[in-house]
């Protein structure tokens, strides 16, 4: 049998292999890529896609909603399949060749055929999200509960550390296009679409070996997965009713996370149009981002330690307002830079800030931590459709990307005052990490 320190190390390089995604076609390549083809090909911001004629960053930024919504509403399926026992190994699999094979397959978008590129980065995206949830379901069957946080810890690394390593990579053979025989630089950006995919299916290969093998329940309970999940979900909402304090801070956290989201997802895009910064530069800035998120983290972690998880939020909820706020007047690449600084820092905190701080408000003594959690997760998911729809909205109605900034500096506020006139900075379970 495949021992425990093989199977942990299995787990992490999942997160090695499909980080590869959101950092290099997600946060980076797609959007850029996606802009200038189309651009070139209309002569023009407007596209036709299947007869409508739309703004190209617009489209973008529903394809992202369009394609966390439909994970949205799998996510208590994904999650009661997960629970029944038996099945993870097999969608964490099914999940991870439609991520991978459609990444893949954006090789073959260059620009005219833009339906054809909408669709497999949806399928892409959905591929992704719907993997972690089988993914995640692994953590409590391969360690302790006194281990989670170490083991977490460590895949989060290995996956910053192998999507950094295929950026990187990609940026050289990008930058170096003719050093290769390519004749162009959207030649190498299509290319570098083909090794996501086959780095991330072709490292889950690890995985998926030393994973462990599950048998499949008798009795037929795995038949009750379609309606276990959403029970599920049922049962932890009313149970929150009873929780004003956990009820507020998803609330809140709905808010700042819609803005945090459209940011994560579409800062690209708006450098590439709205400051007509090269691939290179905006390349650049994403792993500027990437590097300053990890002592984020810790900066974050440090005062909430000092003072309490509350405050600590706060803090950087503060900060986003004036990253918004700034990013509306910004209109030269060195303060897009500053930007980036200050974004990699709060993204960092409030990201680890915010699942640490909710583990905290689960009750205690419940058998239902899986069930709480894919809860949450249901409520980011749809913060990432309400950010990124109607950063698109605005911009569509306003034809500016930079009066989008606006509405993410309104989403922070309102997580601001939801804090603030809450009894959230008072409570005793914002006790520190």
């Amino acid at each position: 049998m495949t021992d425990t320190k093989t199977i942990q190390r299995a787990w992490c390089m999942y997160d090695w292999a499909n980080s590869s995604y959101l950092l290099v076609i997600t946060s980076t390549l797609f959007p850029i890529y996606f802009n200038g083809v189309t651009r070139s090909f209309f002569h023009s911001e407007e596209v036709m896609f299947f007869g409508l004629q739309v703004t190209n960053t617009v489209l973008y930024s529903y394809s992202v909603a369009t394609a966390f919504l439909i994970v949205a509403v799998l996510s208590p399926i994904l999650s009661g399949i997960a629970d029944s026992g038996g099945s993870r190994l097999k969608f964490l699999k099914l999940f991870t060749f439609i991520g991978s094979a459609s990444t893949f397959s954006l090789f073959w978008f260059k620009g005219h055929n833009v339906e054809f590129g909408i669709i497999m980065s949806v399928l892409a995206g959905v591929g992704y999200s719907g993997s972690l949830v089988f993914y995640n379901a692994f953590l409590p069957e391969i360690t302790s509960s006194d281990q989670y946080d170490q083991l977490s810890a460590r895949g989060y690394a290995f996956g910053y550390v192998g999507s950094l390593i295929l950026l990187l990579i990609s940026f050289g053979l990008i930058k170096n296009f003719g050093l290769v025989g390519l004749d162009n630089e959207g030649t190498a950006v299509r290319i570098a679409f083909m090794l996501v995919g086959v780095w991330w299916f072709g490292f889950a290969q690890y995985s998926f070996y030393h994973l462990p093998k599950e048998k499949v329940e008798s009795g037929g309970k795995d038949k009750a997965w379609l309606i276990d999940g959403l029970k599920e979900i049922v049962k932890v909402f009313r149970t929150i009713q009873h929780m004003p304090n956990t009820k507020v801070y998803l609330l809140a956290f709905f808010f700042y996370s819609t803005g945090v989201q459209a940011v994560m997802h579409l800062a690209a895009s708006f450098g590439e149009k709205e400051l007509k910064l090269e691939s290179g530069k905006l390349i650049a800035t994403i792993m500027i981002i990437q590097v300053v998120a990890i002592a984020g983290a810790y900066v974050f972690s440090y005062i909430s330690k000092k003072y309490n998880n509350g405050i600590s939020i706060l803090c950087m909820l503060v900060l986003w307002v004036g990253v918004c706020l700034f990013a509306y007047q910004t209109t030269h690449e060195f303060e897009f830079y500053g930007l980036a600084f200050v974004v990699g820092l709060v993204m960092g905190g409030i990201q680890s800030m915010s699942r640490s701080t909710f583990s905290k408000l689960i009750p205690e003594n419940t058998h239902d931590n899986t069930s709480f959690f894919s809860f949450y997760d249901v409520v980011e998911k749809l913060s990432i459709v309400f950010g990124t729809f109607s950063f698109g909205f605005v911009e569509s109605m306003t034809g500016s990307m930079r009066n989008s900034t606006l509405i993410l500096a309104l989403y922070f506020i309102v997580g601001i005052l939801l804090f603030v006139f809450s009894r959230l900075l008072k409570s005793s379970t914002f006790r520190s990490i």
